[in-house]
């Protein structure tokens, strides 16, 4: 740190209840966020340090930009300031987002909250195709500056996406997979390739266990997606969405697509997704349990791992891991765009979804303004009489 006066915990919890508050735009506004406040207003870490935390955090599974705001409050008061730092940084959104989904997955809900849960299930599609478009211009500048191969780029995003259509749980497998398989031909003779292997096992023992119920298997997914989940927070979606609809049944697949919505409306990570499906599956103590175990890898990569970010970031087989398994994620992505889309029945659904198309990939407009427009338009929709799902 900096500074040389020391942080209380009241100012660290201050200004990460902030960030909680008022993060909403995903990684990119909360990466911007920490930025002004650590490094341009309080100068508790210097632009180098900052930047090399940004590059680390993106060498580790879970969201990134959570364990960036924890690192920052690492720096600032050691394991005080992230235990602090994480409950006022997630707490605000979680909240909000377990409140909502009172009113979105009651039984029989209001017309109008059908409407706008229907017109903004149209537009999440989009909103996820584009989060893995955004995604693929660095994944490949990271394959050709680092002399990876192009053609095993291409075979890990057809993975990732046949991984997401037709494998289900087992996309977690395909994820780490990939990531191992660079690591070996990047590699050969790497001794790390042990490690790896052991790692995909742990994945595929807790995908075949995930025959549990209950709280059992509501803890096994918020910890795959807390714990196993590379490439961004939209990599939760495919991740969650076939245990969650399909195997559990804890939501129907309209219901979990508003909950992705829901994750994007509120302030704070996508991850709080978790909390919605918590709460599909066990109520308020669902929804609680779901983001501990969803956020506690985070705290614990950042207590354990914080004096070794450096040499985290600086590791060529971290790099090469990430080199395959990003690619993957991005398939995966791109895949539950078209499983989200699947429910879609109506024309006016379709039309949301082509106006979002223009608004958010062609024009680079905000997703989240899109949503909240389609929500607005989703109420018309329901107070003309137009069809509705439920």
């Amino acid at each position: 740190m900096r500074a040389t006066e020391r942080v209380s915990l009241a100012t660290l919890a201050r200004e990460w209840g902030r960030l909680g508050v008022i993060g909403v735009g995903g990684p990119p506004a909360h990466v911007a966020l920490l930025r002004d406040l650590c490094v341009r207003r309080r100068d508790w870490l210097s632009p180098d340090q900052f930047e090399d935390a940004l590059a680390t955090v993106n060498l580790l599974p879970g969201p990134a930009s959570t364990q960036l705001a924890l690192y920052c409050a690492w720096v600032v008061r050691g394991v005080a300031g992230v235990l602090v730092g994480a409950a006022c940084f997630v707490g605000p959104g979680t909240l909000l987002i377990v409140a909502l989904a009172t009113i979105f997955l009651q039984s029989h809900p209001p017309v109008v909250v059908i409407g706008a849960g229907a017109a903004m299930s149209a537009v999440v599609p989009v909103v996820a195709a584009q989060s893995a478009r955004l995604l693929v211009r660095p994944s490949w500048t990271r394959t050709v500056e680092s002399g990876g191969s192009r053609g095993r780029w291409a075979i890990y995003v057809a993975a990732g996406l046949a991984g997401t259509l037709l494998l289900g749980p087992w996309l977690v497998v395909v994820i780490l997979g990939t990531g191992l398989v660079e690591l070996v031909a990047s590699s050969p003779s790497s001794p790390s390739t042990h490690r790896g292997t052991a790692v995909v096992g742990l994945a595929t023992k807790m995908v075949a266990v995930g025959v549990v119920s209950g709280l059992g298997a509501l803890a096994l997914e918020a910890f795959k997606v807390g714990a196993l989940s590379y490439g961004g927070g939209f990599v939760i979606i495919p991740l969650m969405q076939h245990d969650t609809v399909v195997v559990h049944h804890w939501m129907t697949g309209w219901q979990f697509s508003n909950a992705v919505a829901l994750g994007q409306l509120t302030p704070g990570p996508v991850v709080q997704t978790v909390a919605v499906v918590g709460y599909a599956a066990a109520g308020y103590v669902g929804a609680g349990v779901a983001t501990l175990i969803a956020f506690t890898p985070s705290v614990l990569f950042v207590l354990l791992g914080g004096p070794s970010f450096e040499r985290l970031r600086r590791s060529s087989r971290a790099q090469r891991f990430l080199t395959g398994s990003g690619p993957a994620a991005i398939g995966a992505i791109a895949g539950s765009a078209l499983l989200l889309a699947s429910p879609l029945s109506h024309l006016w659904q379709v039309a949301l979804s082509l106006g979002a198309v223009m608004w958010v990939m062609v024009l680079g407009r905000s997703s989240v303004v899109s949503l909240l427009g389609a929500a607005l338009l989703g109420v018309g929709a329901a107070l003309l009489g137009l069809p509705l799902v439920h």
